[in-house]
């Protein structure tokens, strides 16, 4: 759907800046290592909520993509509909290619590390 995003989610991947599946991408926001959650498309209403609520909490960006977990699974070579991103660059990128929603790329900027 969105190649570029995809293409580059799985670079990030391969550079290791990713934790893939709920579990994974909540604990790396409760330590905050995430900059960025990507929830896809057709992810559960329960999972979404449950991730947001996370995500709220330690104040970093949580935002839903145009892609499936289908889509995802073949860019990232695993399924997972939530993926936190533990890289400012990526999660800049990522958000200018997202066309779901249209956040400021400076508004994770804004966030202490």
């Amino acid at each position: 759907m969105n190649n570029s995003l995809l293409q580059l989610l799985g670079i990030a991947r391969r550079a290791g800046k990713l934790a893939l599946g709920s579990e994974a991408a909540c604990g790396a926001v409760r330590a905050k290592r995430a900059v960025l959650v990507l929830l896809a498309s057709d992810l559960s209403p329960r999972t979404v909520r449950t991730v947001s609520a996370v995500a709220e909490q330690t104040g970093t960006k949580a935002i839903t993509i145009r892609s499936t977990m289908d889509e995802l699974s073949r860019a990232l070579g695993k399924r997972s509909g939530v993926i936190a991103v533990a890289d400012r660059g990526f999660a800049e990128k990522l958000l200018a290619l997202s066309t779901l929603s249209t956040p400021s790329p400076s508004s994770i900027l804004s966030k202490e590390e």
